[in-house]
């Protein structure tokens, strides 16, 4: 599993939440960094430090300062989507999203509004169908996609072989992101693979990326994977396509289920 149970723990503690999302607690703001996928001295087989992408952060559940989640930002008509993994809203739509999350930088917050998922979550929670796709707000500001300085595209799950970029956030309180390059690996009962060691808790809902597209997201299989050196994704294919197109074309989210159970 990539979404820590920690964060359970911090969502009973919080007390703090507010129109202005958790409390921050960093510094100066600053220009984004290039992104992984633009910077080969990133580019291992293990999951290490990396500089923030803009379009990629981390995700926050209620008022904590606790982020257990990760997703990254879609290219949209609306300018408002997020991609993540659906496992990562198990606690409803009162999470936040941080872009180019670091503690290095005071955190920019934008609100999850609603939630869309695809119809195999919502009746049973299919693990070949987890992923999300959420809209969010910012007060009057304008758009999500237009303050990252673009969104990524989603395509189908390419084939083994295929080298792709992880960046994710490992659960906890600041920090910055990780990432790593590495090749698809053979599916596991359907499931996309990826070896690297140190994905840790907090990586569910990371984009996988092949260029400036997602061609997954950590998740699925044991929500992601019960071991540190293999990550699973749910396969890309026309559903994806649909959910975002659903998403895009507004309207009221899914209610999501109650519960969450990965089997690790």
């Amino acid at each position: 599993m990539r979404r820590s149970r920690l964060v359970l723990l911090a969502v009973v503690a919080a007390a703090i939440t507010s129109c202005s999302g958790p409390a921050a607690t960093h510094g100066k703001s600053a220009s984004p960094p290039s992104p992984l996928i633009r910077n080969a001295r990133a580019v291992t087989v293990t999951a290490d430090p990396v500089p923030p992408d803009p379009r990629i952060g981390a995700i926050f559940v209620g008022g904590t300062t606790t982020h257990s989640c990760t997703g990254s930002v879609l290219h949209s008509a609306t300018g408002d989507l997020v991609l993540t993994a659906a496992h990562c809203m198990a606690d409803g739509p009162d999470n936040w999203f941080a872009p180019a999350y670091t503690d290095s930088v005071t955190p920019d917050f934008w609100h999850i509004d609603r939630i869309y998922l695809d119809p195999r979550w919502t009746a049973r929670e299919d693990p070949l169908a987890d992923f999300a796709v959420v809209s969010v707000s910012h007060g009057a500001r304008g758009s999500l996609e237009a303050a990252s300085g673009g969104g990524f595209v989603v395509g189908p799950t390419p084939p083994v072989g295929t080298d792709v970029a992880v960046t994710g956030y490992a659960t906890g309180v600041g920090g910055g992101p990780i990432g790593c390059f590495g090749a698809l690996s053979a599916r596991d009962q359907g499931y996309p693979s990826l070896r690297c060691g140190g994905l840790v808790d907090g990586t569910s809902g990371a984009p996988w990326l092949s260029g400036d597209t997602v061609v997954g997201v950590t998740g699925g299989l044991q929500g992601g994977g019960c071991q540190e050196n293999v990550s699973y994704a749910a396969p890309f294919d026309a559903a994806i396509t649909r959910l975002v197109a659903r998403a895009e074309a507004g309207g009221a989210g899914d209610s999501v289920p109650g519960s969450y159970a990965d089997g690790c």
